[in-house]
């Protein structure tokens, strides 16, 4: 009998078990991304968004929805996703991961996720440029790992690689997954947005990401 389990349930070890990802240590982000410097405009905005996040942050709990509104959202427009070549779509179901080893299928839904389209003409295996993870300010960012490397998986069948981003909206971990056998990934440092120069160098990631 086949056992349904959603991706929200998920612990690390469970997604290594199921499907197999390896993490890669001592991966540097410049090897990866061309970071290049914000502009005074850039700053002064990356700077007012810290700043919404103090207050909220200092009221209490964010929800998740608040994340993704407040922060995630004018981040990425800074960034440069807002465009008509890049496809942003939010609560995407996946589909479904059936593991024949342990007759289990795997559910879920990503949050957040932007991909690259091709004007004009319709493409049938989009490149996955990012997919984001958020969870409340309560909840430790690296909680959204399981979930990011299982929504993320399916795009490995497509594509050699994929960055992903989980967040609370305080920090900010990225990682890189990698299609190979068995697949990869690979996790760089937190960036605090309530530190400028973290908050900096995030939006310059997201800008690097973007441009792929």
């Amino acid at each position: 009998m086949t056992t349904t389990i959603n991706a929200r349930n998920l612990r690390l070890e469970d997604v290594q078990g199921f499907l197999k990802f390896q993490e890669q240590l001592n991966g540097s982000i410049t090897s990866l991304l061309s970071l290049e410097p914000l502009t005074e405009f850039e700053r002064q905005e990356l700077l007012e968004i810290r700043n919404v996040f103090r207050s909220y942050y200092a009221g209490g709990t964010i929800s998740e929805g608040q994340i993704k509104f407040l922060f995630l959202a004018p981040l990425m427009k800074l960034a440069g996703f807002y465009q008509p070549n890049i496809k942003i779509t939010l609560e995407e179901n996946i589909d479904d991961i059936h593991v024949e080893d342990e007759d289990t299928n795997i559910k879920g839904r990503i949050d957040i996720l932007a991909v690259n389209i091709t004007q004009g003409r319709t493409v049938s295996t989009p490149f996955w440029i990012v997919v984001i993870e958020s969870k409340n300010s309560s909840i430790n960012s690296s909680e959204g790992l399981p979930q990011l490397l299982t929504y993320a998986y399916k795009s490995l069948e497509h594509q050699t690689s994929v960055w992903g981003l989980t967040t609370n909206g305080m920090d900010y971990q990225f990682a890189y997954l990698q299609q190979s056998n068995p697949p990869t990934y690979q996790l760089f440092p937190k960036l605090d947005i309530t530190r400028a120069e973290s908050a900096f160098e995030l939006l310059q990631i997201l800008k690097a990401i973007c441009k792929l």
